[in-house]
């Protein structure tokens, strides 16, 4: 998939994938769109999943932005759901987009929750509608 990127996009690409690598406990990362649309997913998560993954993830950011909004809470930004076997985290990054990550259940949370703060901090300037197209042409492909 990447070979077909601009460098910014690669950059983006490599940016989730090396989250991963990264970040102790963290197994899987995506990032997707306002509309629900997989952007990019880290590299060892496959395809199918990684679409499974960004249904789930945009519907649960999508519910907990409604509910802030209802509530008066202003905006969501993250949600943990606790599972058996690890956690998922949802975090804001802008436009309505997301991170969802998913982790084993030996990860720590405060430092998952961190490192997604900074990424997102890092990042969130270079997810432009530009390199949310591209990424949505590639993926579609």
């Amino acid at each position: 998939m990447t070979d077909q990127l601009t460098d910014s996009a690669d950059n983006f690409t490599w940016l989730i994938s090396n989250f991963v690598d990264e970040v102790r406990g963290v197994e899987h990362a995506i990032v997707v769109s306002s509309d629900g649309l997989l952007l990019t997913a880290s590299r060892d998560l496959p395809e199918e999943h990684a679409e499974q993954l960004s249904a789930i993830a945009s519907g649960l950011h999508s519910l907990a932005e409604g509910g802030a909004r209802m509530f008066g809470k202003g905006d969501c930004e993250q949600l943990i759901v606790r599972m058996q076997r690890g956690h998922m985290f949802v975090m804001s990054i802008s436009d309505g987009s997301c991170l969802a990550v998913l982790t084993s259940p030996e990860a720590d949370m405060k430092i998952v929750a961190y490192q997604m703060t900074r990424l997102v901090e890092d990042a969130a300037h270079v997810l432009t509608p530009q390199l949310r197209s591209e990424l949505r042409e590639v993926i579609g492909r």
